[in-house]
């Protein structure tokens, strides 16, 4: 019974893991902008995928866009990422 159970769960993370990877491939918007009804419009942080208010944001800019990012350390790493890629 044990066995069963250790099978379905490992079987479950594989799904999710391969659900979350096509997921993935198919978002090509870099900036991400949502709101609902009344609700305070949030932004998907390029770096980590979190989703964070205008006014918890912490706003970076690169080539006349606006990036909004849960941390300076995602701002940071989205700097490095930049500069790897343009060296």
């Amino acid at each position: 019974m044990i066995r069963l159970i250790i099978w379905a769960l490992l079987i479950y993370i594989g799904y999710r893991i391969i659900i979350s990877m096509t997921s993935a491939k198919g978002k090509t918007d870099d900036v991400s902008r949502v709101q609902c009804g009344d609700a305070e419009a949030t932004y998907r942080d390029p770096v980590c995928g979190v989703y964070v208010t205008e006014k918890d944001a912490v706003v970076g800019t690169l080539d006349g866009r606006r990036h909004h990012f849960c941390s300076h350390s995602c701002l940071e790493k989205f700097q490095e990422q930049i500069n790897h890629k343009s060296a």
